[in-house]
This record gives C-alpha cells, sequence and structure tokens, in this order.
C-alpha cells in the first residue's frame, strides 16, 4: 500500500492510480458480483495476458481494494474478492456504467 507522501495530491490522480486502466476497471466490475477464481477472471477478461492479470491482482490487494484467500485444499483454490474498500468503490463503477449506457444511447 503506498503511503500518503507517495500519492498524487490530486484526489482524481490517486483514484486513477490506483484503479486506472482497463483492466483493473474490469476486474473491479467482476469483482463487484461476486468472488472469482482466477481463471474465472482470466477467462471472462478477453485478451488479458496471465502476467498482467497476476500483476493486477497482485497491485490491487497491496492497495486494500481486494483480498486473495487459499483454501486448504489439494489442489489448493484462490479466491479474490473486494475489501470494504474496493466495495466503496461501488458509486463509481456503477457511474461509469450509466454514463456509458447513456453515451450509447446517443448513438
Amino acid at each position: 500500500m503506498l503511503t500518503k507522501e507517495e500519492l498524487p495530491d490530486c484526489p482524481v490522480a490517486t483514484t486513477v492510480q490506483l484503479i486506472g486502466g482497463k483492466w483493473k476497471l474490469l476486474i473491479l466490475r467482476n469483482l463487484l458480483q461476486r468472488p472469482w477464481r482466477f481463471n474465472e477472471l482470466k477467462k471472462s477478461l478477453e485478451g488479458i495476458s496471465q502476467k498482467v492479470l497476476t500483476d493486477s491482482l497482485r497491485s490491487m490487494e497491496a492497495d486494500g481494494i481486494i483480498s486473495r484467500t487459499v483454501f486448504p485444499e489439494v489442489p489448493p483454490r484462490v479466491e479474490y474478492a473486494l475489501t470494504a474498500l474496493g466495495q466503496s468503490m461501488r458509486p463509481i463503477i456503477k457511474a461509469m456504467e450509466d454514463w456509458g449506457i447513456s453515451y450509447k444511447q446517443r448513438l
């Protein structure tokens, strides 16, 4: 997790730094529905590489947005879910969804 000193002064830039980019937003979109396993996420995000998904999940976990739970099974099962901080982004993603719907209706 970044310290306050490492984050941009602008709050919008802070948000973009934490969830900016195509893949993190789409991962958030999926995790707002329910917890997902790695391979489920990979299959649902057409075009994402394993490395980019792994790096995005690790970054979001380090920032406290998602949690990673390893179940002691054979083979091990890992699930990713939103933390309370991640859940607090629900209105942001909903506003983006609403805007996208509105924009598409104008075309």
